[in-house]
């Protein structure tokens, strides 16, 4: 019971919140409609809009008039399940477990994003943002095989990012931001029978709110070329929640772990810090080139550590204190490729590639994180109606590789695409 209820309830629930969300799933990373048009190639060297406050904030200092801007970005996901099998993980561990494998557990998703950039002087900038730097919603229908995994996942991070920005001279600027993140997410899971006919169910949710920071540095060879280095910090969490578990299972029950009812849970989780650094080079009046990479250390999240508290008397307080879930994570980097092409002072037509690596493995790899490596081309469009006012819009389209799914008692095959559909209108006063 101890092995059976733990691991498919309170562990890989737990550790979904944080994997989930660091993976960030399909939700991508789109906290620029500009960026978006490039693959997000030049994130931290392009400067183009107050966008640039969480790709560069030293960015901010090439901005010469009071900005605003706000976007949204709709992501639009797919999946394809195949050569799937699950055996059974109930009483006995004989036979197969049934259910479907439809995919499609992605519902469309809205990512929103504001910032706000105020140069004081030819030196200083100030500035702040709000964005979503993590999120994804997966439903699975009702009755899916791979349920004990993880059949619905909520999370999402909403980020305050204030900002200032100070140019020291024609060439080199500098940036930081301290970072307000609060995360919060509900995950659920279907528990086997063990002494009864159906599943139980398990539902975990939890938040918190931690402290990173964002700090860039950019620098112009000439007026023509710049170079851009952004450091985001690590942050540490500890989410703070409860977990309910409901059923009609003999063997959770007061006559077994006695485990139904609601506790207290809590999970310390260390989110990696990242290195962006690109380059834009203004080809001409009308062509603009972009490259970046980054890299992500992921290899920082080993295991998922959940500390239970409050459980029921019985037998379950001698089973369930502390659970440590391994994951392996391993560092990842990710490259783009873009171009902007000027058609005249009102439009500007963008394109780009990107190539990402999953920082996953085969051997844990669950339902809830079914993500490979990805290859993503994005198109985009800019429109100034005046020298006030641009209007963004952008395109994605990012496909993976096949991805496998290793558990004990469930395999399968994910093939996985989504579309990203961005706008964004920009305001200088």
């Amino acid at each position: 019971m101890k092995t059976t209820w733990l691991k498919t309830a309170i562990a890989i629930a737990a550790g979904a919140l944080s994997t989930q969300a660091l993976a960030a799933g399909f939700a991508l990373n789109e906290q620029s409609i500009s960026g978006m048009g490039t693959s997000f190639a030049g994130r931290s060297s392009s400067a183009d809009d107050a966008t640039t406050l969480f790709g560069n904030p030293a960015g901010m200092s090439r901005l010469k008039r009071e900005e605003v801007s706000f976007g949204m970005a709709a992501i639009h996901a797919k999946t394809d399940i195949k050569n799937s099998s699950a055996s059974n993980v109930g009483l006995g561990g004989a036979g197969t477990t049934t259910g479907s494998n439809d995919g499609d557990m992605v519902p469309t998703t809205a990512v929103p994003m504001g910032y706000y950039v105020k140069p004081l002087d030819d030196k200083w900038a100030i500035g702040v943002g709000i964005y979503v730097p993590f999120g994804l919603i997966t439903d699975y229908e009702g009755g899916f095989q791979g349920r004990y995994f993880g059949d619905y996942s909520e999370v999402r991070v909403i980020t305050v990012q204030p900002t200032v920005s100070y140019r020291f001279n024609e060439k080199l600027s500098i940036g930081f931001g301290p970072t307000i993140n609060r995360i919060d997410g509900k995950l659920e899971s279907a528990v086997p029978p063990l002494m009864g006919a159906s599943d139980s169910r398990v539902k975990i949710e939890g938040d918190d709110t931690a402290l990173g920071f964002n700090v860039g540095v950019l620098y112009e060879f000439t007026p023509h070329t710049r170079a851009g280095i952004t450091y985001r910090s690590k942050v540490d969490y500890t989410l703070e929640g409860d977990t309910k578990v409901t059923g009609s299972d003999l063997a959770l029950g007061p006559l077994g772990a006695n485990a139904y009812g609601k506790y207290d849970a809590s999970l310390d989780l260390e989110t990696p810090e990242s290195i962006d650094v690109s380059v834009t080079h203004e080809l001409n009046d009308q062509w603009t080139l972009y490259a970046g990479a980054m890299l992500t250390r992921w290899s920082r999240l080993e295991s998922i550590v959940v500390e239970n508290e409050g459980l029921a008397p019985g037998r379950a307080s001698a089973s369930f204190g502390t659970i440590e879930e391994e994951q392996d994570w391993h560092d990842t980097w990710s490259y783009a490729l873009g171009a902007a092409y000027k058609l005249n002072k009102q439009w500007t037509l963008r394109t780009g590639l990107a190539f990402d690596q999953s920082p996953t493995n085969n051997t844990h790899r669950s339902p809830r994180i079914p993500t490979g490596d990805r290859t993503a081309v994005s198109f985009g469009l800019a429109w100034n109606p005046t020298d006030d006012v641009t209007v963004d819009l952008a395109y994605s389209y990012l496909w993976e590789e096949d991805t496998k799914i290793r558990q004990d008692s469930y395999n399968a095959t994910y093939e996985n695409s989504a579309h990203g559909f961005g706008a964004a209108l920009s305001y200088r006063f």
